[in-house]
């Protein structure tokens, strides 16, 4: 519940954690699969399950950010499937990026989740490009529901 003057239900903090312990097993098995594979087989399934268990939920700040945290997860995943900087750098050219800044960014010695919030990840791989291969997004699942109750 939140502290508003009409009270609205929202996903308890546990009950958010226990979702990204969930995700984060789910992504330890996806490393050296299609990422397409992996949205569809295994990743869908869980985020169809919770919207639906949360469909009463109201405050939306909760369901953003967690679409924006698995939108992140994904492109580290994608990150670590090019292993060298080499392959990062031929992967990001091919992906339109300059090649000054795919150098750079390929060779930056930087971890993967660092990577996999710059620019250099987010342009090639926007929001829209998950939604292309098929990823459910929490908070559009979330709302339609509301809309529909």
């Amino acid at each position: 519940m939140t502290v508003d003057k009409v009270p609205k239900l929202k996903p308890a903090k546990t009950s958010v954690k226990r979702f990204k312990e969930k995700v984060r097993v789910l992504f330890r098995k996806a490393r050296g699969r299609n990422v397409e594979k992996f949205i569809l087989s295994d990743l869908n399934p869980l985020l169809r399950g919770w919207s639906e268990y949360f469909k009463l939920s109201r405050v939306k700040l909760i369901f953003e950010e967690l679409d924006g945290w698995i939108r992140r997860k994904l492109r580290c995943l994608i990150w670590r499937q090019w292993k060298r900087p080499k392959t990062r750098y031929r992967r990001l050219l091919s992906l339109g990026l300059k090649e000054v800044t795919a150098r750079a960014s390929a060779f930056n010695e930087r971890g993967p989740w660092w990577n996999s919030n710059r620019e250099h990840m987010i342009i090639p791989f926007p929001n829209h490009h998950f939604s292309q291969l098929g990823l459910i997004s929490l908070q559009t699942r979330i709302l339609r529901q509301a809309k529909a109750s």
